[in-house]
């Protein structure tokens, strides 16, 4: 049975809407109130706290632990000095996609790897035969997203001990929020200015407090994970099992991803001195090309409009993501070369956009599809065009 995070007792007084959510086991508010779009705001114009605690954290150390993370990560363990966190894919030996997530290196021979879904059993296959002690710290470590323009002011007045002014884009660095030690990370889900704060679990409620009553006067708001939501797509950002399907998961080959497909090939490198799981399919999806890619969509207004007006109905447009897949069709009556994962109207851009997985020979910037639309329960097809990803990124993101 779902329990809550350890910020449950401040945050289910908090959420008016009873709107909760399921994740790996624990009960995380939707919406902090009947709409959402406040709590969005609060991260592209001030300041949002999410609570992000079931994701899954693994403690890796030990004399060989560089050669376990490099053993099943994408990106290369060795060239990262303590300090500094990667975003990386980790596959199956065919090349597809396991998961992606985040890697911390935490000092020589220690890291730490969080994910979204469990990943306990894969490091402990892969660690055979090597010295290294894997740790689940899941229900040890509480963990707060601290997302938006405001974010920077609040924690660097909220927290000491910590360089919060000059800590650049993906790294970390360790201090204390009301006597509370804790590791601050220049991450997060948003594609927006943020961090992401890292406490005993055991005091989270202090932390919590803290940033809170800091936060006023920056109008910081709790933010539930629909708005999160809203602006990951704004980032491009793609979603385990909603915008790709995981390879432990997937019924089918056809349904599995490779890094190359997800628009995650940055991440792969291939020249490493220690080879990957998945090394040699991964080569060959790199010398041939991979066979479809994950794209944005912009939907065309006008004639979507038309299609409902001609029903008499005026556009009924998605204010939080809809997850429920649709296809799309190359354009002007063509055969069906793909599917819309995630779709939403962006409030921000003024403009209905979606994430899709397409064939590659229709993945190119600036082609025409055709997305299907249900208007007064008849199926038809609304043009659009793919867009370069992200839809929203702003300078402050990485500055």
């Amino acid at each position: 049975m779902p329990t809550g995070t350890p910020f449950h007792p401040r945050t289910h007084p908090l959420c008016h809407s009873h709107a909760w959510r399921h994740w790996s086991g624990y009960v995380v508010a939707t919406s902090y109130n009947d709409f959402v779009q406040p709590e969005y705001a609060a991260i592209r114009h001030a300041a949002a706290l999410i609570d992000v605690s079931p994701l899954y954290k693994y403690r890796i150390e030990g004399l060989d632990a560089e050669a376990l993370v490099d053993r099943v990560i994408t990106h290369d363990a060795s060239k990262m000095p303590p300090g500094r966190i990667v975003y990386t894919p980790w596959c199956d030996p065919d090349g597809a996609v396991r998961q992606e997530g985040t890697v911390f290196r935490l000092g020589e021979r220690e890291f730490l790897q969080c994910a979204a879904e469990p990943t306990y059993a894969w490091l402990k296959l892969n660690a055979r035969g090597l010295d290294v002690t894997i740790t689940d710290r899941s229900t040890e470590i509480a963990a707060l997203s601290l997302q938006g323009p405001a974010s920077r002011t609040v924690l660097a007045e909220v927290a000491t001990g910590a360089h919060v002014e000059t800590l650049k884009f993906f790294h970390w660095c360790e201090g204390e929020i009301a006597g509370v030690p804790v590791t601050l990370s220049r991450t997060g889900y948003t594609g927006d200015l943020g961090y992401e704060i890292w406490s005993p679990a055991d005091r989270a409620l202090t932390v919590w407090d803290a940033l809170v009553e800091g936060g006023r006067p920056h109008h910081l708001t709790p933010c539930g994970l629909a708005a999160m939501d809203v602006a990951r797509v704004e980032a491009g950002f793609v979603l385990l099992n909603v915008d790709y399907i995981s390879s432990e998961v997937a019924r089918v080959p056809a349904h599995k991803a490779t890094p190359y497909e997800l628009g995650l090939g940055w991440a792969v490198k291939l020249g490493k001195s220690r080879r990957c799981v998945g090394h040699a399919a991964l080569v060959a999806e790199k010398e041939r090309g991979p066979r479809r890619h994950v794209v944005g969509i912009e939907i065309d207004w006008q004639p979507l409009e038309d299609l409902h007006l001609e029903a008499g109905l005026m556009p009924d447009l998605p204010l939080l993501p809809c997850r429920e897949p649709v296809p799309v069709y190359a354009a002007g009556g063509g055969q069906q070369i793909g599917r819309v994962t995630t779709r939403v109207w962006s409030q921000l851009l003024k403009k209905y956009i979606g994430l899709a997985t397409v064939d590659a020979e229709h993945a190119g910037e600036g082609g025409r599809v055709d997305m299907e639309v249900t208007v007064d329960f008849v199926r038809r097809r609304a043009p659009a065009r793919v867009v370069k990803t992200p839809f929203f990124r702003p300078e402050r993101m990485r500055a």
